[in-house]
């Protein structure tokens, strides 16, 4: 890719951190589904985190492209510590194009401190690719909101000091009666958090369901109009969708070298490996598919720097699909190219394979990115 001065200089700096305090601990954090605090204070001191916080608040002012940047660069090594990167992006969206500037205000300043984790809640148990099917409610009494309900696959929330909660204001379906809400779980009563749920891979990145029992939200928490949330939440996972193909370029590209590595390392018939056409030829077609992945990720997050949202719709489904795709194609030729040793746990690439995995299922599986894409052709 073709990056500017300062990207190239934000890289670097981003990939020194990685390999200095992320490559020693991928492994531990994966094998204990630890949340890894440290570099949550880490990533906030380098203003990582709230990345996308506008300089007027305090923030950094970076932009999609930089979130995609620090995402690739850290998921090289666990994209579950490439999440945290960025990590504010979901809750400060709805706010910067749905809110008031009153709440921007209250909030972002808060977030372009640092160490502050956020997060999003939309998905429920029978609401996952069918958000409209969505039934927490919130029931407007007097100056707040009451909200009751359940709220499922909430990345960080059992961690987070606010959350953007999604929940029913009008109607019993489709997407016009939902509304976005800022919460604060850890200050209102009737917020309670289920089992931390064990996955196959991307671990040390917590979901925990959220129970809301009786929850009341002063009104000022309304982000925006009474049912627009639905399309906050779009907007923000438009957004979003681009950093998840960044984390499985990043998460293939370190496939790929640890396979190089052990290929000319690992020697059988008395040559290396990668001497055999076998194999050659694989590594070859590893690196083909993340440099077709990373250019479509970079031109999506172009679009997402110039406001193209039309453009950005289509792009974001095909640069989270083709990339969780890709990922999982390279991660899997990986463990092939290590043999038996692939499948240990003594080597990473086991480990990236089940974190592939889950990005072909959340932030919209790839089925819905699919319908997204012939949509939009077929229109």
């Amino acid at each position: 890719m073709s990056f500017t001065e300062e990207q190239i200089a934000f890289r670097d700096s981003v990939r020194r951190m990685a390999e200095k305090h992320v490559a020693p601990i991928a492994a531990e954090v994966d094998e204990h589904d630890r949340f890894p605090t440290e570099l949550v204070k880490l990533y906030g001191e380098m203003g990582l985190m709230q990345l996308w916080v506008p300089e007027k608040y305090g923030g950094p002012e970076g932009n999609l492209t930089l979130v995609c940047i620090a995402r690739e660069e850290i998921s090289r090594f666990s994209p579950a510590c490439g999440a945290i990167a960025g990590l504010n992006t979901m809750f400060i969206m709805p706010l910067l194009h749905f809110g008031t500037e009153e709440q921007r205000q209250r909030f972002l300043p808060i977030i372009a401190r640092g160490g502050v984790v956020t997060a999003i809640a939309i998905s429920e148990p029978q609401a996952g690719s069918d958000v409209s099917a969505m039934a927490t409610r919130a029931v407007k009494d007097g100056d707040s909101y009451v909200i009751n309900g359940r709220k499922q696959w909430c990345s960080y929330g059992v961690d987070a000091d606010y959350i953007v909660l999604m929940a029913r204001t009008q109607g019993d379906g489709g997407g016009d009666g939902i509304s976005a809400f800022v919460i604060e779980p850890k200050k209102m009563k009737g917020i309670t958090f289920g089992r931390h749920e064990r996955k196959m891979g991307w671990r040390g990145a917590p979901n925990t369901p959220i129970f809301l029992d009786n929850v009341r939200v002063p009104a000022e928490n309304l982000i925006g109009e009474e049912g627009k949330g639905f399309r906050a939440s779009l907007r923000a996972l438009d957004l979003n969708r681009p950093t998840i193909g960044a984390q499985c370029v990043g998460l293939a590209q370190g496939a790929l070298d640890a396979s190089v590595a052990y290929a000319k390392e690992r020697k059988q018939f008395k040559r290396s490996i990668g001497d055999f056409q076998g194999i050659s030829f694989m590594l070859a077609d590893m690196a083909i598919q993340i440099e077709a992945a990373r250019a479509l990720v970079y031109e999506c997050a172009r679009a997402g720097d110039e406001e193209d949202w039309q453009r950005l719709n289509t792009l974001a489904s095909m640069a989270k699909c083709f990339g969780s795709d890709m990922a999982m194609k390279v991660t899997t030729d990986a463990v092939q190219v290590f043999g038996g040793y692939g499948y240990t746990m003594d080597y990473p690439v086991e480990r990236m394979m089940r974190d592939a995995k889950l990005a072909q299922i959340f932030e919209g599986t790839n089925q819905i990115q699919r319908m997204v894409i012939a949509r939009d052709l077929l229109k």
